[in-house]
């Protein structure tokens, strides 16, 4: 049995360039699958948050139309209720990444507030790529490879083939030209090779021991791919 470290963001809030806050949190597809996954495979799964609060779940993310209907948001929600872990989460700053197997950041707008300026979940993403244990980060769970940066002041995954929410999918779902900033812009800059898929397909990168999805319909093959890794 593996020991996997779930990452979520502990942000209700996304500001946005004009300063309002939009309600958001953690995607909960981006957490219930690949947990249901991992827990069906026998292994044990850990939460860490800024400070351990209780995460909050993005509504949104709840909906009908966004699950494929009123079954899969029924579903969505039992497997919130059934992920017991969310609700008692560890403090991130004190989360040894040696004591996990494996590393996993769900996205949500949330990691755009806190994760992507988070010292200490950047410091702990620059110990789980460099130690070659499997990380998966998926959809805007990539803000959080915003804050690790490397002994010499530049950010670890510079160089990495890596995916997230794409500038497509943000000016789809309504957001782009009211965000501060842009996830696929960042990750540009920041020195990664980021690729693109089609809109809302699923779609995720592999680059040494990093998986990296590009939205929600994603979730499920780098939970896949996350497994093979552990064996």
């Amino acid at each position: 049995m593996a020991k996997i470290l779930f990452v979520v963001s502990g942000a209700d809030r996304w500001t946005l360039a004009d300063g309002t806050a939009h309600p958001t949190g953690f995607w909960a597809e981006e957490a219930v699958v690949p947990y249901r996954a991992f827990t069906d495979a026998g292994h044990e799964v850990v939460v860490a948050t800024p400070g351990g609060v209780v995460p909050t779940v993005d509504r949104g993310s709840l909906a009908p139309e966004v699950n494929g209907g009123q079954e899969g948001a029924d579903e969505v929600t039992a497997g919130l209720e059934a992920f017991e872990e969310l609700r008692r989460p560890v403090a991130l700053e004190d989360v040894d990444p040696d004591a996990y197997d494996a590393v996993f950041y769900p996205g949500g707008h949330g990691p755009m507030e806190d994760l992507a300026v988070d010292p200490a979940s950047g410091r702990l993403l620059a110990r789980a790529l460099a130690s070659g244990k499997p990380l998966g980060v998926v959809c805007h769970g990539p803000a959080a490879l915003l804050a690790a940066t490397g002994p010499d002041g530049g950010n670890v995954f510079a160089g990495y083939r890596l995916t997230g929410f794409t500038n497509a999918e943000e000016a789809q779902a309504g957001l782009a030209d009211k965000a501060e900033w842009l996830l696929q812009d960042r990750l540009v800059a920041l020195g990664a090779d980021f690729q693109e898929g089609e809109p809302w397909a699923p779609f995720i990168i592999t680059d040494r021991n990093l998986i990296t999805g590009q939205n929600p319909a994603s979730s499920a093959p780098l939970a896949t791919e996350l497994l093979n890794r552990l064996g």
